[in-house]
């Protein structure tokens, strides 16, 4: 099954209280996950986060900041698992309106990793047992099954990673529903901690932030640092799943971010001419729900002016370049086509005529 198909597609992560840390304005602080599922802006909400793999008795801490965490609600017996089950009817009325609702493993804050691939597979047998469709005496959010998992790894290394992608994929084989998969990766390609995993296994869509890197989104108009036809390539060429999508990764407002946050006018347009140039464009993700909604609501908007720009993603044009040839000199300025792609030569050394 296709993770989204469409082509105005909105994600939003939610569980961080990302306006609560920057604004004491409480009005806008995080509200339950089914008060963002009352409208057709987003498609899919990434719950962020599990932040903690092995805490106290060997179980993972899930930490939904203001709205269920170890410190303000009940643990499971042993653990550091908070009881979010009074969740369970909010994220069953969120998938009832047609959204995905996924589990995010992480954060910039997470204590995270794996020694080795028999520790990450466990690993996967644990999540499965206690968000997805497998079945435990403490579930977090009770009868509630999520739709799948979101890596958003951003320190710990790689090891295992591959392992426990497969492992969750093995036991959502043969399920009444489809699990999904996806990564949060930075936009500096290869990412640090996500660029092997993603070249050994399949994800359903990636999440490229494109924020707090030289390759965010305040850097689009300059050429030698926004990379999302890097991202385009690698799905094209190197990802064990085909049809992977690359999601623009954005702060949903100036405070979401230390830098990446453009106005919505100018997401709108990065946005249609990412869908218009590159096949593997699957939407927009913004980080996170609580900015999103202060920021007048930020993420319907973006959502708006894509349905309005209609629903006519990439078409292979014509190829009017001639074929690349190794060893022909070119010129600054032509276009030669290479891999499916038309690349314009640009000069790189201003004291030369010509480049290889």
């Amino acid at each position: 099954m296709a993770f989204l198909s469409t082509l105005t597609v909105v994600h939003r992560y939610w569980g961080q209280n990302s306006y609560g840390a920057t604004s004491s304005v409480t009005a806008n602080y995080q509200q339950p996950i089914s008060y963002y599922c009352q409208d057709d802006a987003i498609d899919a909400l990434p719950v962020a986060f599990v932040d903690v793999f092995f805490g106290t008795g060997g179980m993972p801490v899930l930490n939904l900041a203001n709205t269920c965490n170890p410190t303000d609600n009940a643990t499971f017996p042993g653990t550091d698992l908070a009881d979010c089950s009074a969740l369970a009817a909010d994220i069953e009325y969120c998938q009832s309106k047609g959204k995905i609702v996924t589990l995010s493993l992480g954060g910039a804050g997470g204590s995270v990793g794996f020694t080795d691939d028999a520790q990450a597979q466990t690993f996967a047998q644990t999540i499965w047992n206690l968000f997805l469709g497998g079945s435990s005496t403490t579930r977090p959010f009770g009868g509630a099954v999520l739709d799948g998992v979101d890596l958003d790894i951003e320190g710990g290394g790689s090891t295992g990673y591959a392992a426990f992608v497969t492992e969750i994929r093995s036991l959502a084989s043969g399920a009444s529903k489809p699990y999904y998969m996806t990564g949060a990766p930075q936009c500096p390609f290869p990412d640090a901690n996500l660029g092997s995993v993603i070249d050994q296994v399949g994800f359903d869509a990636i999440y490229v932030q494109f924020y707090n890197n030289a390759c965010g989104l305040q850097n689009y108009d300059i050429v030698s640092d926004w990379n999302f036809g890097q991202w385009d390539i690698w799905a094209q060429q190197t990802s064990p799943n085909p049809n992977v999508k690359i999601y623009i990764g954005a702060p949903a407002s100036s405070t979401a971010a230390g830098s990446g946050y453009v106005s919505v006018a100018d997401l709108s347009n990065i946005a249609v001419q990412m869908r218009k140039s590159f096949p593997s464009f699957g939407g927009v993700m913004l980080w996170d729900a609580s900015q999103a909604y202060a920021n007048n609501r930020y993420d319907l908007a973006i959502k708006q002016a894509l349905s309005a720009t209609g629903s006519t993603g990439f078409t292979y044009p014509a190829c009017s370049a001639a074929a690349y040839v190794s060893g022909q000199v070119y010129t600054a300025g032509e276009e030669v086509s290479y891999q499916g792609y038309i690349w314009e030569v640009r000069n790189l050394n201003p004291r030369e005529g010509a480049i290889h």
